[in-house]
């Protein structure tokens, strides 16, 4: 499907759900996997380079993006990675090389242990985990009434705010690009987005517990870990414990980043990846 260049917007129908996605190129498919409040455009500085050597799609998650909105959806790990598992099916893709970030990161895990066959490798860039102390706070407050009420008012709130927010995900607020602020707000003015989100941090401990339990079945599946140095929301040291927790997994550690390092340091990431695929895996696709 993925057969050139040139970066192509679509929906599928995935058990009667319509989902958004963008693909381009041509090669073994990548499929691009989101955060807790991302959509598929938080991948724009990476597609157009990966898309040289593989079938790249980036996924706007259920309930999130431009993707449907199904009240009392399943905002667990398994219903979520089990979705995407149809997701692929839909498209045709056997098996995909898996790149995700933070919470997405955790669903790409959850993939990989329920759906092995669907996943040849993961890419994570700061994946949430269940090591990981930093935000716990954050979350007790989301799930308390005082915390969901504030959560509902985040849509309109005034948009320096946001961009606010945005910008201590970075190690260097100046390396916000411009745009980048819409590939978080707009899906959350769509309603039901804040109460998928809720729904997610509801059972954010449990989830990652059961994640905890499954990640033996990710001994022998080859992981990149990649994270910013300056991540103030999922901290560095919990990348090191899942490191040693992932026999096939290397970690790379990109100075100055911060949590969303892929967009921050676009040319950094996109060359590692490329290059760790190059070097682990069958090269596929149109190389130069």
């Amino acid at each position: 499907m993925a057969d050139s260049g040139e970066l192509k917007d679509a929906y599928v129908s995935v058990a009667g759900v319509k989902v958004h996605y963008q693909y381009a190129g041509s090669g073994h498919p990548l499929l691009l996997l989101h955060g807790l409040v991302g959509s598929a455009k938080n991948w724009q500085r990476n597609i157009s380079f990966l898309s040289r050597d593989a079938s790249v799609f980036a996924v706007d998650l259920f309930n999130m993006g431009e993707s449907e909105r199904v009240p009392g959806l399943d905002a667990g790990l398994e219903a979520t990675a089990d979705r995407i598992a149809a997701f692929m099916q839909e498209l045709g893709l056997d098996e995909a090389d898996i790149g995700a970030h933070s919470h997405g990161g955790a669903v790409a895990m959850m993939l990989a242990a329920r759906h092995p066959e669907r996943v040849r490798s993961l890419i994570l860039f700061a994946p949430a985990n269940p090591f990981c102390d930093l935000g716990k706070q954050l979350i007790y407050f989301y799930q308390t009434r005082l915390g969901c009420w504030f959560a509902r008012q985040i849509p309109h709130l005034p948009r320096m705010l946001k961009a606010t927010a945005l910008s201590r995900m970075y190690g260097d607020p100046s390396r916000v690009a411009d745009g980048a602020l819409e590939g978080y707000i707009a899906g959350l003015r769509v309603p039901g987005t804040i109460d998928h989100v809720l729904q997610i941090v509801r059972r954010w401990s449990a989830d990652m517990s059961l994640l905890r339990s499954m990640l033996s079945k990710l001994a022998s599946k080859p992981t990149l870990l990649i994270w910013g140095d300056r991540d103030r929301a999922v901290g560095l040291i919990s990348g090191r414990q899942l490191e040693r927790m992932l026999p096939q997994s290397s970690l790379v550690v990109i100075p100055g980043a911060g949590h969303i390092a892929f967009e921050e340091m676009p040319e950094i990431c996109n060359q590692t990846m490329r290059d760790w695929l190059a070097a682990r895996l069958p090269v596929t696709g149109n190389a130069v």
